[in-house]
């Protein structure tokens, strides 16, 4: 258990992360708790480097005194190689966003899945769940994908640029879901597909300061739509606007950010975070443009 007297440095990283509002929502809870806790940003981006760098970024960070570290995009399963041991959870999704470092191991956790999970909760409440496109099955993708079909539901459509990815994230859900369906479409099939659905969610990047634009031709939504993305940053991406705009009921990423941030604050600290302080928290930031 943490106490005043400890101080923790922890980073973040990722590609093109600089903006991130997840230090200081980190930051921000460590005061209330009387933590001295440093929170950086490591933006493979600004220092010219690679996902495929993240081990060596790992074993930096090591060595400079690092507690633990957050992973995002595009690392959240090349990291896995690099790790000394798994949770179950982050071995059943096949990535990692967190890893705590102690006696010199690296152990990876993934608190995306919780995090979602809780956003769909809370933010859109009895939504229906009978059938569902999801676009991206990369790192956040694979623990969308659990925390959709762990809310029930029935039928789950996955399109990624990677076909051979999409096959193996269906072959490992159909496994742990028996009784729902899971099956795997083409970017070309998605007019098709949200045609069908209930609900579209993003778990791409596209709509990131650095990835701009839309996952989906958005004159394909319409009120029958409900659509979450994953992307924070901006918390408005263009699906979301124009989701709005459709008539569609809308769960932005910040829902997500503040879920899977509250999670492993616990992670890092062993403390109990306020999971509506740090939304409140969130929201200010964004109110002021941060």
């Amino acid at each position: 258990m943490s106490t005043k007297n400890e101080s923790y440095l922890v980073g973040l990283i990722g590609e093109g992360i600089t903006p991130s509002l997840t230090p200081p929502m980190h930051e921000a809870e460590a005061e209330h708790h009387r933590l001295r806790y440093l929170y950086r940003p490591i933006d493979l981006t600004a220092i010219e480097r690679r996902g495929s760098d993240v081990g060596e970024l790992l074993r930096a960070a090591h060595d400079m005194g690092y507690n633990a570290l957050n992973i995002t995009h595009p690392c959240k399963q090349l990291v896995l190689e690099h790790l000394d041991g798994l949770t179950a959870d982050a071995r059943a999704l096949g990535a990692v966003n967190t890893v705590l470092i102690s006696d010199g191991e690296f152990i990876g956790h993934n608190t995306d899945g919780t995090g979602f999970a809780q956003a769909l909760r809370t933010g859109l409440p009895g939504v229906p769940l009978e059938r569902v496109l999801q676009i991206g099955v990369g790192g956040a993708g694979a623990a969308v994908a659990h925390a959709l079909l762990g809310a029930g539901v029935r039928h789950l459509v996955l399109v990624d640029l990677d076909p051979a990815r999409v096959a193996e994230r269906v072959a490992a859900l159909s496994a742990a879901f028996p009784g729902s369906t899971i099956s795997a479409a083409t970017p070309a099939g998605i007019p098709a597909e949200l045609a069908a659905a209930n609900g579209l969610v993003n778990a791409t990047p596209i709509g990131m300061y650095q990835h701009r634009g839309s996952p989906i031709d958005v004159s394909l939504l319409d009120p029958g739509h409900w659509v979450a993305d994953v992307v924070y940053r901006p918390v408005d991406t263009e699906l979301i606007v124009a989701a709005r705009a459709a008539g569609c009921r809308t769960l932005d990423g910040g829902h997500m950010a503040v879920g899977q941030a509250v999670d492993a604050f616990r992670l890092i600290t062993g403390l109990e975070p306020d999971a509506q302080r740090m939304r409140s928290h969130f929201l200010s930031m964004l109110e002021r443009g941060l």
